[in-house]
């Protein structure tokens, strides 16, 4: 199982409205990623905004995110979140996840 983590930033005038997306993911959204190998899922906000993402799959980020495009709710689900980040015009934001090098790790 690979350890993927990952930064983004949210717009700090939109941090509380994007919390309130994150307590109630939409359980379509929730079966998806399983279903593309996002497993132990979890995402940290420091109050600037900036994101730290994490979750285990057997792959890759790459290979999690293809998966995931290929499915009909997380297009919903990107189209709704894009506004929430810091990203250029017109992107989505699990394209430009800024990937990060696991350095140390202990069971």
């Amino acid at each position: 199982m690979k350890r993927v983590g990952f930064l983004l930033k949210v717009r700090q005038e939109l941090i509380e409205e994007y919390k309130e997306h994150h307590r109630s993911v939409w359980p379509e959204m929730l079966a998806a990623l399983r279903e593309a190998g996002w497993h132990n899922y979890s995402l940290f906000m420091h109050p600037d905004g900036t994101l730290f993402g994490y979750f285990e799959t057997p792959e890759s980020l790459e290979a999690a995110t293809a998966r995931m495009a290929e499915t009909e709710v997380n297009a919903r689900w990107q189209q709704m979140m894009s506004p929430y980040f810091e990203i250029p015009p017109g992107a989505q934001p699990d394209q430009v996840l800024i990937e990060l090098e696991e350095v140390f790790h202990t069971d």
